[in-house]
């Protein structure tokens, strides 16, 4: 990733560069993030996050206007642009992990926004604040489905969210960890379908994106979870 950003009080900031050149015009957006050097992982801008706001990216003339939940946000990279792309963006993280929270609200600073939303929302949980969003339009998760334990929890999320929003997806990235973690299962069970989306398709099968390192070596891939048809 870049290295030109400040550093201070173990806050690193990191610029990602989105970029279209075309015969006519050349587009660009930039997006700072502060990443806190601290071993937990919502502190920093993992791979999968770099492919999420690629496609983002790439889909910037549909997001304007639109709403977008981007669930365990952390430091909240592919929110922050859909936000810069013109989206009404709502941040969440676990309500129990206010740093994360935290985290999500620095992004915002350090990019200037201030309309942004951050909620506290606890996977698998329905709480007051999950009832009470708004319409949908595009639901986000980065590498949400990390640790398997929590692989249901964050489905039954996203089918409650869906049920609400019928017309809404559900846009996530994640990194492939081991053969055998499976959400096929689980996708059956609530009723909710799922279709790959390559990376050549979107212009993210490289190793360095937006000015960065990332996502080098590692495995992401890209789906779109939806309600199975009739399931309203």
């Amino acid at each position: 990733m870049e290295q030109d950003g400040a550093e201070s009080s173990s806050i690193v900031y990191k610029v990602f560069t989105f970029e279209e050149s075309t015969k006519n015009k050349q587009e660009s957006v930039s997006v700072t993030i502060p990443e806190v050097l601290d071993p937990q992982y919502g502190m920093y801008v993992w791979p999968c996050a770099v492919v999420l706001a690629q496609y983002l990216w790439t889909k910037r003339e549909e997001l304007k206007d639109k709403t977008v939940l981007e669930l365990g946000a952390g430091v909240s990279l592919p929110g922050v642009l859909a936000a810069k792309c013109g989206a009404k963006v709502i941040l969440s993280d676990n309500a129990q992990t206010p740093l994360c929270l935290e985290n999500c609200r620095q992004s915002c600073e350090a990019n200037s926004l201030q309309d942004v939303e951050v909620l506290g929302l606890t996977w698998g949980e329905v709480s007051p604040d999950l009832v009470l969003l708004p319409k949908l339009d595009v639901i986000l998760g980065s590498d949400v489905f990390y640790e398997p334990q929590d692989f249901e929890d964050v489905l039954v999320t996203v089918a409650f969210l869906l049920r609400r929003n019928p017309s809404a997806q559900f846009w996530t990235t994640y990194q492939e960890r081991s053969a055998d973690w499976s959400i096929e299962a689980l996708l059956h069970r609530w009723k909710l379908n799922c279709v790959d989306v390559h990376l050549e398709t979107f212009d993210a099968d490289k190793p360095e994106l937006a000015g960065s390192t990332l996502p080098g070596n590692h495995s992401v891939l890209m789906m779109i979870i939806t309600l199975k048809t009739g399931d309203v």
